[in-house]
This record gives structure tokens, C-alpha cells and sequence, in this order.
């Protein structure tokens, strides 16, 4: 999108944004779904307070390194472009 050129036009700038809010607003989702699987049952259930500090840790953790890997794998796929729809032909006309 736009590699080597000197300015973007705006719809080249309206695709970045989109994807840079689709990659935040899945890796959100993806991080909270993690945490309420791995801290949830810290929160709901009266456990031992070692299990839960670990549990709390644990998700907290794991959901900030899933957070960021989504955000990155999904940046970097769009960077590299579409995909061609049929593979290995050079120009619609061929």
C-alpha cells in the first residue's frame, strides 16, 4: 500500500485506519477472552490465595503478549498486500 511513493492517497490512509482499529478492537476481544478463561475462575470462586494471585498473573500476562501478537500479525498481513485472486496468472486478461 503505497510503498516507495512519496504520499498516500486517502483512501490508501481510510484502509490503514481501518485496519490499525480492526487489529486493536480484535486483539481487545481476543486479550479479554483469554483473561476471563484464565483469571475467571480467580474471580468467581473462593480459591486458595496463591492459586489466585497465580491465576490473576497468568492471565494478565498471557492476555498482553496475546494483545500485542494479534495487533502485529494482523499489521504485518496487511502490509504485505492482497492476495492475487487466481495464483500464478500475471493479468486478468491471461
Amino acid at each position: 500500500m503505497g510503498h516507495g511513493r512519496g504520499q498516500r492517497t486517502q483512501s490508501e490512509r481510510d484502509a490503514i485506519t481501518v485496519e490499525i482499529g480492526y487489529a486493536l478492537a480484535s486483539a481487545v476481544f481476543a486479550a479479554a477472552v483469554l483473561f476471563g478463561v484464565l483469571a475467571g475462575p480467580a474471580l468467581l470462586f473462593q480459591l486458595p490465595t496463591t492459586v489466585e494471585k497465580a491465576l490473576l498473573v497468568a492471565g494478565t500476562g498471557l492476555a498482553a503478549v496475546l494483545f500485542l501478537l494479534r495487533v502485529i500479525s494482523v499489521l504485518m498481513r496487511f502490509r504485505q498486500g492482497p492476495q492475487p485472486s487466481q495464483p500464478g496468472r500475471t493479468s486478468p486478461d491471461s
